[in-house]
């Protein structure tokens, strides 16, 4: 029987190569977006859904059962990014980074979750992030929302395991998509305490998204681990140094790897 997905954010970027990858694997792909009429060379149905409002998750998911009689794997991709200094970002976009990133895949699990337990099966894969793992500078945010998305998992799994359904977490790295497009920046403030190293960060930060790796091998991972009837909690997807810098906060000391951080993001004084 071909297993039956969903995929939050399935019109662009990572959730759309996911997608494409799956439906040419045979499997039944239904990608959801906040303006599906927009799109037109999906080669996979897409439902309107934003994860920001519930009545519409709750609309997607029960259309989904509807169709096809049952969910097997649900992938949480949706996600915006965020950049600028704390101090500088209004608090207004801070929230709104977190109904994103945060609240809207708690929601989309909430809504999904008593179909995999009628069914008694089913995997739920929430795209993180790596820098979900560290505070990084001028990402402090994002940082946040894609940490506390780990955190949830981890959870969530314990409460879940006697009801034969399986969640783990994706963290990729960075990838070359048109995320840095659709980001919210703090905008460059002239004079402020912030701008020379605000702005040289940004441009760093979009260079290696530029210059990051093919979405097609998140679509890769993400098939592997579907394959896998005991998936792991987490999976770090992206360049070796990105993942390796995991394995490096946690066996240096704090203040060794801050300062490694900050030598990277050349925020130490001279």
């Amino acid at each position: 029987m071909k297993k039956v997905v969903l995929i939050t954010g399935g019109s662009s970027g990572i959730g759309k190569s996911i997608g494409v990858f799956l439906h040419q694997k045979g499997f039944i792909v239904y990608g959801t977006s906040r303006n599906p009429e927009k799109i037109t060379d999906s080669v996979f149905p897409l439902l309107s859904l934003d994860v920001r409002n519930s009545a519409s998750i709750q609309n997607a998911v029960s259309e989904v059962i509807l169709l096809a009689g049952r969910i097997d794997v649900v992938i949480n991709n949706a996600g915006v990014g965020i950049t600028g200094p704390l101090e500088e970002i209004p608090t207004q976009e801070i929230k709104n980074n977190f109904e994103t990133n945060f609240f809207g895949p708690i929601e989309v699990m909430k809504a999904v979750l008593p179909q995999m337990r009628q069914q008694h099966s089913g995997l739920i894969i929430n795209i993180t992030s790596i820098a979900g793992y560290m505070g990084l500078p001028y990402r402090s945010v994002y940082s946040a929302s894609k940490g506390a998305l780990e955190l949830i998992t981890e959870a969530l799994r314990m409460e879940v395991h006697s009801f034969g359904i399986q969640i783990t977490n994706v963290a990729p790295g960075d990838f070359a998509t048109n995320i840095a497009a659709g980001r919210f920046h703090a905008p460059l403030i002239k004079g402020s305490a912030y701008e020379t190293p605000y702005g040289n960060t940004l441009k760093m930060m979009d260079e290696h998204v530029h210059s990051g790796h093919n979405p097609n091998e998140m679509a890769e991972a993400i098939y592997q681990i579907i394959q896998n009837p005991n998936p792991k909690i987490h999976y770090k997807v992206g360049a070796f140094m990105q993942k390796f810098s995991i394995v490096l906060k946690r066996i240096l000391p704090d203040k060794v790897y801050e300062k490694m951080l900050m030598n990277h993001y050349q925020l130490l004084k001279e």
